[in-house]
C-alpha cells in the first residue's frame, strides 16, 4: 500500500468511527425529543444535536489530523496546511429529523486537490452505514452484519429503475418542474426518500437514480467517492464529476446519459 493509499486508510477509519459516535449522538437526540428547533436564515431548520455533533466530529478530527483543514455546515471554516479538507454534516436531512423520521444521517466527506476521496454516509436511526475512500472500495455495513461490498444496481434504463429525490418544490425554485415531471414519467417508480439517504440507495443498488436541483458542499462531499467506489457517478447537471456544483446526479452509471439529456441544459442561469 502506497503512502497515499495509507493516509486515505486512515482517514477512512477515522471518518467511519467518528460518524458512528456522532451518529448515536444525534439518535439519542431523536429519540429523546430533547431539543429546540431554530431556522436558519435560508428558513431551514437546525437544532442543538446539529451543533453538538459537528463539535464532536471536529474534536476527534483535530485529535487525530491537526493540520486537516475543516469545513461545516454548522460551525464554519478552519484552515489547515496538510492538502486535505473534512467536510463535515451533522446531520443531512434535519427537516426529517425534526419530524421524527428516521431517514437522516451523518455525511463526513474529505477532499484533496479540489475532489472529493473519502466518504461516509451513516443512518443511525437505520443502524446502516456506507462509506468509500478512492481506490480502496466502496463498503456496507447494515446492523450486526459485517460490511459487504457496495455496488450499484444493473438496471440499464429509467424505466425499470427508481428515481428519487429530496425536496419536490426545489425543482419549482429552480424553474426546472418540467425535468422533474419527465424523470418521474420515465421511471418506473418515484420516490422522495431523499437527502443522504436517496445516494445511500443509489450506492447499495436499490435505487438506480438521484437527483437534487440544490446542493451545498458538505451535501455532496461524502457522496463522490462513495457513488464512483460502488460503481456508480456522482456529477452536477452538466455531467462534471464534482461536489462543488451547487447540484447533484448520483447513478448507476447505465442510466446517467439518460438522466442528462433531460438536466444539461435545463438551468439557463446556471
Amino acid at each position: 500500500m502506497g503512502n497515499d493509499d495509507e493516509e486515505l486508510r486512515l482517514r477512512l477509519e477515522l471518518a467511519c468511527s467518528a460518524a458512528h459516535e456522532a451518529g448515536q449522538l444525534t439518535l439519542d437526540f431523536f429519540h429523546g425529543r430533547n431539543y429546540v428547533v431554530d431556522r436558519k436564515e435560508d428558513r431551514s431548520p437546525v437544532t442543538e444535536a446539529d451543533r453538538t455533533a459537528e463539535a464532536l466530529l471536529r474534536d476527534r478530527i483535530l485529535a487525530a489530523f491537526p493540520h486537516d483543514a475543516i469545513v461545516g455546515e454548522e460551525l464554519g471554516v478552519r484552515e489547515g496546511a496538510s492538502g486535505y479538507r473534512w467536510i463535515l454534516d451533522p446531520i443531512d436531512g434535519t427537516t426529517a429529523f425534526v419530524s421524527g423520521v428516521p431517514l437522516f444521517g451523518t455525511l463526513i466527506g474529505v477532499e484533496r486537490q479540489q475532489r472529493s476521496v473519502v466518504g461516509v454516509i451513516n443512518m443511525p436511526a437505520l443502524d446502516e452505514c456506507v462509506y468509500a475512500a478512492s481506490g480502496l472500495g466502496a463498503w456496507h455495513r447494515s446492523g450486526p452484519n459485517p460490511p459487504r461490498p457496495a455496488l450499484v444496481s444493473h438496471r440499464d434504463t429509467l424505466a425499470d429503475g427508481l428515481f428519487v429525490t429530496s425536496q419536490i418544490d426545489l425543482w419549482e425554485h429552480q424553474n426546472v418542474w418540467p425535468v422533474f415531471q419527465e424523470l418521474q414519467r420515465r421511471a418506473y417508480i418515484t420516490r422522495t426518500w431523499g437527502d443522504c439517504f436517496g445516494y445511500l440507495l443509489v450506492a447499495t443498488g436499490r435505487a438506480e437514480v438521484m437527483v437534487d436541483p440544490v446542493m451545498k458542499v458538505w451535501d455532496a462531499a461524502a457522496l463522490q467517492p462513495i457513488l464512483e467506489e460502488s460503481g456508480g457517478s456522482f456529477t452536477d447537471w452538466s455531467g462534471v464529476p464534482t461536489i462543488h456544483g451547487g447540484e447533484g446526479i448520483a447513478t448507476n452509471g447505465l442510466v446517467l446519459d439518460e438522466v442528462l439529456r433531460l438536466t444539461r441544459g435545463s438551468k439557463k442561469q446556471h
